[in-house]
């Protein structure tokens, strides 16, 4: 298999951490899309990471889909239950991640916008999204290890992603001291193999 990854995309790195978690070996072709010698809008219609291309030559795009395609290879550890409800909760756990890691982009997207062209009222927007997405995981991790389940699954993963891609891009935004819940878990999480093995560039 290989990834097409940019080694700052969150979204990409989502998936690293899954293929570290599951052993699978790969080879990661850096790649981003904001180069102007990208190959990644011939693979991926909408010019985003991470794609990855199996041994066959399919391509699956868009880090939920790449993750669910991992997870029919049935190498372990699972990542989503089997019951299809409990499936539903982690991946909706996923999706409330994902969406405080997109709102993240957005608000890091305008910030470098030129001056007379930058919105500090759409960047105070994007950051409403972050607060409630992250008292909504805060709420939902509560006092457990983990946010579905009793063992590492997709949706921390994503949930640490998103943690640490704040760290990354916003280091003033002191998600720990309002949030306590969620800074034990990202120090536990962010202490894991996987997490470290895949810190990315700063810049």
């Amino acid at each position: 298999m290989k990834l097409l990854a940019s080694l700052t995309s969150p979204y990409a790195r989502k998936i690293r951490i899954v293929l570290a978690e599951k052993a699978l070996p790969f080879e990661l072709v850096v790649d981003s899309p904001w180069e102007a010698n990208t190959r990644v809008p011939t693979i991926n219609p909408l010019g985003k990471v991470p794609v990855l291309i199996t041994d066959d030559g399919e391509a699956f795009f868009d880090s939920p889909v790449v993750a669910g395609y991992l997870e029919t290879l049935d190498a372990a550890p699972r990542l989503l239950p089997a019951d299809a409800l409990a499936r539903v909760r982690v991946r909706q756990t996923e999706a409330l991640a994902d969406g405080v890691t997109d709102a993240t982009v957005a608000a890091l997207l305008e910030s470098r916008r030129p001056d007379g062209e930058r919105s500090a009222g759409e960047i105070a927007r994007q950051f409403d999204k972050v607060e409630r997405g992250l008292s909504g995981l805060e709420r939902r991790l509560g006092e457990r290890d983990w946010f579905d389940g009793d063992a590492l699954q997709l949706g921390d993963i994503a949930a640490g992603v998103c943690l640490a891609y704040l760290d990354l891009r916003f280091a003033d935004f002191d998600w720990r001291g309002r949030h306590p819940a969620l800074a034990r878990f990202g120090a536990r999480l962010f202490a894991r193999p996987s997490f470290a093995d895949t810190v990315p560039p700063a810049g």
